[in-house]
């Protein structure tokens, strides 16, 4: 029976965890919502184990932890959800404490901590979030530390900053490499001369289980910088460069965010959180390169690369399938 769990294990972060332990030839535990998706994205995996859970049914959640001894929390909720993001983990944890599951490491965001200012953060930064979505995280979180703090589970937080990597579009930069392959327009949040961190996708799954191999690392949180602060407009040129194209843009401000955001809700959402392009937190990594050693950081040059390979190559196999049907 697998030790480890990947709640949630169908989005970017869980396929790059599942790829690693696959990796060491370490058998997993793979949870969600849907049994179809899970068996699209894991059913070829021998070593996945394949559990469908339901977190408003008690029974369901205890199913999904028996046995585990480590879950990994990847749960989403719809952007304009985020106040399931509490109600869902004082559900999980229930389940996994009356499980006996001995520790739980959740991924998180930059969302809790607010507006910090310029300078890079470590992780003793206070939290004081002034947007919902900050709350609810900030939230989440708390009832994870709280539970650690009796004595229930031992209890991590990784905090992320945003993603990208190959074949995931739903990122900030998703639209720029699609431009780039399909000739199209990209459609942009700006501005873009801001500094940012981005996490290259395959690097975090590794550096997950490094993280789970240290005793010490719980009853804390970490920060990881992903591949370090760039701009959007720095990867942007590298896209233009790496592809030899211009991309047209449409670049989307605060003002236009709302306005369209009349129409699309995952629009309309984004508009509290726009700070953190005009006033970036930038996460100081230094405490958990001292714990783990060298953290796993794929250059922009290299990711911004595969990233392009990927998106010609899927570009590729859908002419290649419209082909074959005509």
């Amino acid at each position: 029976m697998p030790k480890i769990a990947l709640f949630g294990a169908c989005g970017a972060i869980g396929h790059s965890l599942a790829a690693a332990l696959r990796s060491q030839n370490r058998a997993y535990r793979v949870v969600g919502r849907s049994r179809a998706a899970l068996q699209a994205q894991f059913g070829d995996d021998p070593l996945a184990e394949i559990v469908v859970w339901n977190p408003d049914d008690p029974e369901s959640v205890r199913r999904a932890a028996h046995g585990i001894d480590t879950l990994v929390y990847l749960v989403g909720v719809d952007y304009w959800r985020f106040e399931l993001h509490p109600q869902l983990m004082e559900k999980t944890l229930a389940g996994a404490v009356a499980e006996g599951v001995s520790r739980l490491l959740l991924i998180g965001t930059v969302y809790p901590y607010g507006r910090v200012g310029s300078a890079p953060i470590s992780e003793q930064q206070a939290r004081h979030p002034h947007t919902f979505k900050g709350r609810m995280r900030k939230a989440q979180e708390d009832l994870l530390l709280a539970a650690h703090a009796a004595g229930a589970i031992q209890a991590c937080i990784l905090r992320l900053p945003d993603f990208y990597g190959p074949g995931l579009d739903k990122s900030f930069l998703g639209g720029a490499f699609a431009a780039a392959a399909k000739h199209g327009t990209a459609a942009l949040i700006g501005p873009l001369d801001r500094p940012h961190q981005f996490v290259f996708v395959p690097d975090v799954g590794p550096l997950i289980i490094k993280l789970l191999a240290q005793p010490q690392a719980f009853g804390h949180s970490w920060h990881y910088a992903g591949s370090g602060s760039s701009s959007q407009q720095a990867i942007i040129d590298e896209i233009e460069r790496q592809s030899g194209r211009v991309l047209k843009r449409r670049v989307i401000g605060k003002t236009l965010l709302r306005l369209l955001g009349l129409f699309n809700p995952m629009l309309r959402e984004m508009v509290e959180m726009h700070y953190l392009l005009t006033e970036p937190v930038i996460m100081d990594d230094s405490a958990l390169a001292q714990l783990i050693g060298p953290l796993p950081r794929t250059d922009y040059p290299s990711g911004i690369r595969q990233c392009l390979q990927a998106v010609g190559q899927s570009q590729q196999e859908g002419e290649q399938g419209k082909a074959n049907h005509a």
